[in-house]
């Protein structure tokens, strides 16, 4: 089953030491390579900044187009993985292994498949 873990924090309003950054990239690289080793990989990015989102709704048929993210919280959604394992309890130990959960917080999903025929 394909599970999406969406990957949340606060958004940093200035950037952290060199150092600091590569020892934090460095987490999200081991952690990408564990993720494609176990043959859980389907697909996952990281996003920009919370600043360049836009969010579009219809209202009265009409496009509204507004810049930035649909609500205000603290924390935003930075990325995600899309992983393919065996059942929750899978998903929630690769979630709890993420960077992710040591930054900020991972929301697990599965993913709905439709009957197309």
């Amino acid at each position: 089953m394909q599970y999406l873990l969406l990957i949340y924090g606060e958004p940093r309003t200035e950037a952290p030491p060199q150092d600091q950054l590569e020892a934090e990239m460095a987490e999200w690289f081991a952690y990408t390579e564990d993720v494609r080793k176990a043959g859980v990989y389907v697909d996952g990015n990281a996003l920009e900044p919370v600043n360049t989102a836009t969010t579009v709704r219809l209202k009265g048929g009409e496009r509204v187009v507004t810049d930035g993210p649909f609500a205000e919280t603290r924390e935003v959604l930075g990325g995600y993985y899309l992983i393919d394992v065996p059942d929750l309890d899978s998903a929630l130990d690769w979630a709890a292994r993420c960077p992710g959960a040591k930054y900020g917080s991972m929301e697990i999903r599965p993913i709905t498949v439709f009957d197309q025929g």
